[in-house]
């Protein structure tokens, strides 16, 4: 019978291949590596704390015949780990309706299809083909269209975005997520690395990958189609209104799963009219800054920076002030742009975009300070939603009213004077920027 041993915090060499696994395994366990029958990279990190010494720590799961007579105090015995078991679908009167298709609706609609249910997934926007035309459109200086666009649409706003797959949950479930990622389409190294991205460029391939399988399980995705009301009686659900390119239908339903995201505002409100509990939340508020990733690179890993095995370097910040507030970075994109993501008309809203190879002039991070239900003048549950669109509108004004991002050098910001150009950073959000003073 195979022994199986996790190996954590391994040293490998920017210039090893996984091909040394098994001799850095062997070494590990002062075993001979005859006696390593497998060595798989679990997991792997850049450790650049010291600049003059950077290099990855992983994680490696060894298969052996036996056991050694002592394992090393980063070794633990483990056993393999079962995939986890559907729970057994109860008897259901009318198909389940999923509304939204960006990454909960994605993947509450294929758990329903791999466990038979054959869901119903609605989505508001376009196939994700259609909506990168539409959203490329948008950013050469094209019409906003409110139905299609960085927020709506298959694969939500995720479709536009680096693809980061971080989480703080500790859940086995993360693990089959990621495996479905990558069955779909996504880079191998998802399973492995510890800060695992798609890339948008892959990410849509994915995002295409999953709705089939959706579709091959059984469920229908139905484009074009919006969420315009539920019918109760007696407290439950018995009906769902749907709007769609042939107009208004009602189909039976008792299980409704909303994955509606940050946007849908419109079925906030309705929900809150339809006296559904709902509650004021803190969210956070800033703006995107940009640098040259090369300026990045070298502050984060010194002479190593350019090293093909490291790519662009990314980074983390935070201030706790004194007032209690927070200031942070957040959603930061390699070598990517800063992109339009309105989602309604006359506001401006950015994000943060990387493709795959992280390869772009810039780095780009949100930079956010917290805001907490206090500060949303008002005390009904959508009061921050109100809050959010002042400043969407009061950028939209200060862009100029074309969608142009209202933008200011950090140099000004900091001496609290206009910006009237670019400097070493050039910006790139499209349509364009106009030089403020925010």
């Amino acid at each position: 019978m195979a022994e199986h041993i996790r190996l954590s915090q391994l040293r490998v060499e920017l210039d090893d291949d996984t091909a040394s696994l098994r001799r850095i395994a062997a070494k590990a366990l002062h075993v001979p590596q005859a006696q390593v029958r497998e060595a798989v990279l679990c997991r792997r990190s850049v450790d650049a704390r010291d600049k003059g010494d950077v290099h990855f720590s992983v994680t490696v799961d060894v298969t052996m015949d036996a056991l050694p007579g002592h394992l090393p105090r980063n070794a633990q015995v483990v056993a393999p780990q079962a995939p986890m078991p559907l729970p057994e679908p109860r008897a259901m009167r009318h198909t389940p309706l999923v509304v939204g298709l960006g990454p909960a609706g994605l993947f509450a609609a294929l758990r329903l299809a791999r466990a038979g249910l054959k869901p119903v997934v609605i989505e508001r926007g376009k196939p994700v083909d259609e909506r990168v035309r539409d959203v490329e459109a948008f950013w050469s200086g094209g019409a906003f269209d409110p139905r299609s666009n960085v927020q709506f649409g298959e694969g939500g706003a995720g479709a536009f975005s680096d693809g980061k797959l971080n989480t703080g949950i500790k859940d086995p479930r993360c693990r089959e997520v990621l495996t479905a990622l990558a069955e779909a389409g996504a880079p191998a190294e998802i399973l492995t690395d510890a800060k695992p991205h798609i890339g948008t460029d892959r990410l849509r391939e994915v995002v295409r990958g999953l709705r089939e399988q959706i579709r091959a399980l059984g469920g229908t995705v139905l484009f074009n189609t919006r969420l315009a009301g539920l019918e109760t009686d007696a407290g439950h659900i018995i009906a769902a209104r749907l709007e769609g390119p042939e107009g208004v239908s009602t189909v039976d339903v008792d299980d409704v799963i909303l994955c509606v995201g940050h946007s849908a505002r419109d079925t906030f409100e309705m929900l809150n009219e339809m006296g559904v509990p709902m509650e004021r939340k803190p969210f956070s508020l800033g703006a995107r800054i940009e640098h040259r990733q090369q300026d990045i690179d070298r502050a984060q890993y010194g002479r190593f920076a350019g090293h093909p095995a490291l790519g662009a370097a990314d980074y983390k910040l935070s201030a706790h002030l004194s007032n209690g507030r927070s200031a942070y970075t957040f959603c930061m994109c390699p070598g990517g742009q800063v992109v339009a993501a309105a989602s309604e008309a006359v506001g401006v809203v950015v994000n943060g975009m990387s493709l795959y190879a992280r390869d772009g002039e810039n780095a780009n991070s949100a930079l956010l300070v917290g805001v907490e239900p206090e500060d949303f003048g008002g005390d009904d549950p959508l009061a921050g939603v109100r809050f959010q669109q002042e400043w969407e509108r009061a950028a939209f004004r200060l862009g100029g009213g074309d969608y142009r991002a209202p933008a200011q050098r950090v140099g000004d910001f900091l001496a609290r004077r206009a910006s009237t150009g670019a400097g070493r950073v050039k910006p790139s959000y499209r349509p364009g920027v106009t030089w403020t003073d925010l």
